[in-house]
Parts: structure tokens; sequence; C-alpha cells
């Protein structure tokens, strides 16, 4: 029996706890402002396993049942009233909901905010591009917005070969920074691919690397993925008076003492906030096309997990990305 065009497939979280399901839900009408989307691909991420496990209050999704996704590439079907910049058969990627009362990507279409995508890289696949939106934005407010980073700086990348942690040392590559990134013994070889100077960090306490790859003055930028006694010591690394330590995981009890005493700076980075609020989401998509310019000048490439996942089976693809065990991004396939 042939499916209703007025309906589509889409991976469902209908209670918080269990995975998600294949369900057939309607599809999403057009709005005002909005670009239709077909889904190639959803990129996976971390939040969505909190969010399955109700473990993210900070993301808001209470309405059940929710269409998870946070990331997503896929080609433009129709543009709604008021929409300039695209057009029917577009390829395009964006951070584009998943969260809140925004419907996500793990389904066959997708009606989104056109100020949250951009023209995706002509020399990036669909999978590419789906692992990409939520880390660069995340990368790039920190590392451009907060921090200003740029030509001779001293850049330290906490969790380098991370989702978030390779694109930063990339986006500060690019921009001319000297750029050094913990790991661990096992993504020595993965950082210095990026143009990193690779730190052990199991090997070399910070006050040691600072010794050694400052000569004791700091880091003029630290970029903290990780939280917690990662981000204390980042307080006590970074260069006095013009130092600025930047982190996107900041959630937690931390004395500013080490910070206050070096006269350095802190700026905390909450991607999520313009798709909550419904503020900002134009500089969403203002990286999102900056990012597209490196990755075409070969300045900047994702790292994807060749796992095959889809629809029916991205509860798989969430309990991959729970159990820590992957060491690039996983995608679920939305295939036509």
């Amino acid at each position: 029996m042939p499916q209703s065009p007025d309906h589509m497939d889409a991976a469902v979280l209908h209670t918080h706890g269990e995975p998600v399901r294949m369900s057939r839900v309607p599809r999403p009408a057009l709005g005002p402002g909005e670009v239709l989307v077909r889904v190639e691909a959803s990129g996976v991420n971390p939040l969505d396993t909190k969010i399955v496990a109700g473990a993210a209050p900070h993301a808001r999704v209470r309405r059940l049942p929710a269409i998870l996704g946070v990331d997503l590439a896929g080609v433009v079907e129709a543009v709604g009233e008021d929409v300039t910049g695209f057009g029917a058969g577009d390829a395009v990627y964006g951070m584009t909901g998943g969260v809140g009362d925004v419907p996500g990507s793990l389904a066959e279409y997708a009606a989104v905010d056109a100020r949250l995508l951009a023209v995706r890289p002509h020399r990036w696949t669909a999978r590419q591009a789906a692992t990409v939106p939520l880390s660069v934005i995340t990368a790039w407010e920190g590392l451009v917005d907060r921090a200003q980073v740029g030509a001779g700086q001293k850049v330290l990348v906490h969790g380098g070969a991370g989702g978030v942690g390779h694109i930063a040392v990339q986006v500060a590559v690019a921009r001319g920074a000297r750029v050094y990134a913990t790991g661990s013994a096992g993504a020595q070889a993965t950082i210095a691919g990026l143009g990193a100077v690779a730190i052990d960090y199991r090997a070399m306490a910070p006050a040691e690397y600072v010794d050694v790859y400052t000569a004791g003055d700091g880091f003029d930028v630290i970029f903290d993925t990780i939280g917690g006694a990662t981000l204390d010591a980042s307080f006590a690394s970074v260069r006095p008076y013009v130092g600025h330590v930047v982190s996107i995981l900041g959630w937690g009890a931390h004395s500013l003492a080490p910070l206050s005493f070096r006269g350095a700076t802190y700026s905390g980075v909450f991607t999520l906030l313009p798709l909550l609020t419904g503020q900002g989401r134009e500089r969403h998509g203002d990286i999102l096309r900056a990012a597209a310019e490196l990755a075409d000048g070969g300045r900047l490439t994702p790292r994807v997990d060749p796992r095959q996942f889809a629809l029916d089976t991205a509860h798989l693809a969430h309990e991959a990305v729970a159990s820590g065990t992957a060491d690039s991004k996983i995608v679920v396939d939305v295939p036509r």
C-alpha cells in the first residue's frame, strides 16, 4: 500500500529513558521564513543521548513525542515566504532542531528556520556535512566571537581529538594561531595530523606543559571542552592580563581566584541558545557560511565514523555514541 505524501518516517522519542523508534508522523508544513529540507543525513551528538536519557534539562525537550537530531544535511525541497538566498535543489547543512520545541533531523523532512542554514561545502558529502554544525558553531563562538583568535597567538585546545575539539583545532590553525592540544596517548597522531602540537595530558601536568611550550608565560587562549578539573587548570595556565579562557562545559562550581590573580578573562559558550530562544539565529548561518569557505579551501575536514545507521536503527547510533567508544562523529543516513 503506498504511503501518504502527507506523512513521513522519523525516529521519535516517546518516553525518556527508552530508545527512539521509527514512527510514521505528519510531514511538516512550511511556514514563513522557513525552508523545507529533504534530510539526507543526521549527525549524532552526545547531547542526543542525554536527551534520550532525560539528563539534559538545558536542552528543554519536555514535550513528547519529539523528533530528535540536532545536526542536519540535506537538499532544499521548497522555500517559504520571505526566504531569500535558498532555492529548490540547494544542498544545505545546519544545526536546526532537536531541542526545545523545535523538531529535529531524524526524519525524512524538516521545516527549518532559514537563518540556521547555509549552503554546504561543495567538497563535502552529506555525511560529512551532517557531523559539523554543532561542533563548528561551538568552536567558532568560542575561538572567534569570544576570544578573537588570530595570527601568532598560542592557543591550547583541551580534548583536541574530540567532536568539538578536532574542529576547534582546525579553526584556530586556519586563523594563523600556534595550536597545542591535549589528548590521550592514542589521540596524539590524530591531533598532530590536524596541525597542532599534541600533549599527552596523562604524561605531562599543566604546569609542566605551560613551562615547556610557553616558557612559563601561559597560553593566550585556552579552549576547554572537558570542564571540571580541566577548566580549573586552565585558569592557572593562561597568560596574565591578555589571556582568555573559553569553556563549553563551565557548568560546575569553580574558583575564579587563579584567573583573577592573573588578570585574565573567561567566557562561556552555550550554542543552543538561539535554537531555544529564537534570538541570534542569523549568526549561526553566518558561521556555517564561513566554515564552508574554510572547508572548500581545504582547511577544515570532519572525522566521520564509517558505520552505517538508518532511521530504523537510530537507537543503535545513540548507543554507539553513549558507549564512548567512537573516535569520530557518527551519522544516521536518511536515504530517499
